[in-house]
C-alpha cells in the first residue's frame, strides 16, 4: 500500500474500533471528519487492507447426544411418539400421532386429524395419561410440536423428562419405528379413508387387534395386554 494511504488506512482503524460496521457506513463517518478523503479511494483502501465486514456466521443448533433405545423394565417407565402420514380418498392430507410403551410394546394411542400442532399433541397426550398413567419419559425426534415452547413448558409442569434422539437417528426410537411399520401395513395401506371419522375408527380397531390379539416374538410370542398382566 502507498505511504500516502497510510492516513486513510489509520482513519478506518479509527472508524471500526471493535465495532462490526460495514463499507458504506466506515466510508460516512470518515467523510464527517476527513471530507477531502473520496468516497472511492477509501472503498480502495478498505478493500485493499482486507477490513470487509465477513457475514455473520449463523449459529448452530447444538448436536444432541447419543441416546439410545432401550427396553424398560416397567411399564410407564418411558413411551415412544412418533407422527406417520396419509391421505384421505379426496387427497386431503392427515397426520396420525402414534405412542407406544417399549417395555411390552402396548400402543397407548392412534389419534388422527388433519393436523397436530403442539397444543393438540399435548390434549391427546393427556388423554392417554387419564387412561394409562404418566410416563416418567417420552422419547420423540426434534419436530417442530417437540421443540415448541408449549410442549417443552408441558413436559416441565408434568415432571416428564423428554429424551429426544438425535436427527437423522430414527434407530434411536426404534420401537416406535416398528410399529410404525406395521401400522403403515396393516392399518394405512390396508384400508382406504372417505373422512377422519373413519379413519379415527378404522386405527381404533388395529389399536385393540394390535394389543390383545397380536402375539411379538420379543415378549415371547405373548400380546402387549397378555405380558402386561
Amino acid at each position: 500500500m502507498p505511504l500516502k494511504d497510510d492516513p486513510v488506512s489509520t482513519a478506518i482503524k479509527n472508524a471500526i474500533g471493535t465495532k462490526r460496521r460495514g463499507r458504506k457506513k466506515v466510508i460516512a463517518m470518515i467523510q464527517r471528519t476527513h471530507p477531502h478523503y473520496s468516497s472511492s479511494r477509501v472503498r480502495r483502501v478498505y478493500e485493499q487492507q482486507g477490513y470487509t465486514l465477513y457475514s455473520k456466521c449463523r449459529k448452530r443448533r447444538q448436536q444432541t447426544k447419543a441416546n439410545p433405545a432401550f427396553i424398560p423394565m416397567q411399564e410407564n417407565h418411558e413411551w415412544g411418539i412418533d407422527f406417520m402420514h396419509d391421505v384421505l380418498v379426496n387427497s386431503r392430507q392427515i397426520r396420525s400421532l402414534n405412542i407406544i410403551d417399549p417395555f411390552n410394546r402396548l400402543c397407548k394411542g392412534i389419534f388422527i386429524n388433519y393436523s397436530m400442532p403442539s397444543k393438540r399433541v399435548i390434549e391427546l397426550l393427556e388423554i392417554a395419561i387419564e387412561r394409562y398413567g404418566k410416563p416418567a419419559s417420552i422419547r420423540t425426534d426434534n419436530g417442530p410440536e417437540f421443540i415448541s415452547k408449549k410442549f417443552q413448558l408441558w413436559l416441565k409442569n408434568k415432571e416428564i423428562k423428554w429424551a429426544n434422539i438425535r436427527k437423522g437417528s430414527p434407530q434411536e426410537n426404534c420401537f416406535i419405528e416398528r410399529f410404525n411399520r406395521t401400522a403403515r401395513e396393516e392399518l394405512f395401506d390396508a384400508n382406504i379413508f372417505f373422512n377422519l371419522e373413519e379413519a379415527n375408527e378404522k386405527a381404533a380397531e388395529f389399536k385393540e387387534e394390535y394389543n390383545t390379539m397380536r402375539p411379538h416374538e420379543s415378549l415371547q410370542n405373548k400380546t402387549p395386554v397378555e405380558y402386561a398382566a
